[in-house]
């Protein structure tokens, strides 16, 4: 395989059972660290990180590590007014192109990430909307994560590929329920082949539609051995094609994130530590049982 593969989850907050008991909030990254080379920053969807915090990571983490950063939300038209997407304003792209500045300059930064809402459907004014983050982000390497089935449709399928491999942009890859409208299917599109980024947001069909469910709820769901090795021979393919490959766990309850990247970073013999040199023996019982929700993709 030509591309570097590297293996992580998509915050490192949560994942109760991993850490160990008693270990402070402001340890966990660097805990985090001796298991994984990569995170993706879920927070800065939420609220934009100040740069002294942003500085922080970089200088606690090793000299390896890398990091993924989530586009605040205005950025990906998730605040609506009057029931329209607003854009966001000056002051919040200043402030959050600024937090990505010492993990740049750090040789920290992989990628940006931008994942648009179920709203934002496939059409004209949402393509050129796409095609204006070359613009903002000029040299970093963008991620787009679409939510809605009509940007796979035949019909705007080919003019999305077309955009992105244009503005060098990495269609975001995903492993989710197939559930109607709001969810995306498995392509295997390289878009720009510098970077792929597969997204695993576990299977749970009962919860992915749940009104006010919280992400660990509608994540809710440990991926067997048997699905992630499914995987094994599409991420072959991908890397023998692109230069890097990112695969990065979303399925946020409790440990299973933790578990299934260690999983499938020994499928792939990556050199990783083991489940059970990361997990303690109390959480360790049903790590190859059937994953909740056990509906198949």
């Amino acid at each position: 395989m030509s591309a570097e593969i590297t293996v992580g989850t998509c915050n490192w907050s949560d994942h109760e059972g991993f850490y160990p008991k008693g270990l402070a909030p402001g340890r966990r990254l660097l805990h985090y660290a001796r298991f994984f080379p990569v995170v993706e920053v879920d927070s800065s969807y939420y609220a934009i990180p100040p740069v002294s915090r942003t500085a922080g990571w970089a200088h606690d983490t090793p000299p390896g590590f890398r990091f993924n950063v989530k586009a605040y939300r205005s950025l990906t038209f998730h605040e609506r007014e009057a029931g329209v997407p607003r854009a966001p304003t000056e002051e919040e792209v200043t402030r959050f192109l600024a937090c990505l500045e010492p993990l740049r300059d750090a040789g920290k930064l992989v990628a940006v990430h931008y994942q648009f809402p179920p709203w934002f459907t496939a059409g004209p004014e949402n393509r050129e909307r796409v095609a204006l983050l070359r613009q903002r982000h000029p040299q970093d390497l963008l991620v787009v994560e679409f939510r809605h089935r009509s940007w796979a449709s035949p019909e705007h399928l080919p003019k999305l590929t077309s955009l992105l491999r244009e503005a060098q942009l990495s269609l975001c890859l995903v492993d989710e329920p197939q559930l109607g409208q709001g969810s995306f299917p498995r392509l295997l599109e390289v878009t720009d082949p510098r970077l792929v980024v597969v997204r695993f947001h576990g299977r749970n069909r009962a919860t992915w539609y749940k009104a006010g469910a919280t992400s660990g709820d509608r994540f809710n769901y440990l991926y067997s051995p048997e699905e992630l090795g499914d995987w094994v021979p599409s991420i072959r393919r991908l890397a023998a094609t692109v230069e890097r490959l990112q695969l990065l766990f979303n399925n946020n309850r409790a440990n299973y994130a933790v578990i299934n990247g260690l999983q499938m970073a020994h499928l792939l013999e990556l050199g990783y530590p083991s489940v059970e040199s990361s997990v303690p023996p109390a959480r360790s019982g049903d790590l190859f049982g059937a994953p909740p929700g056990g509906a198949q993709l």
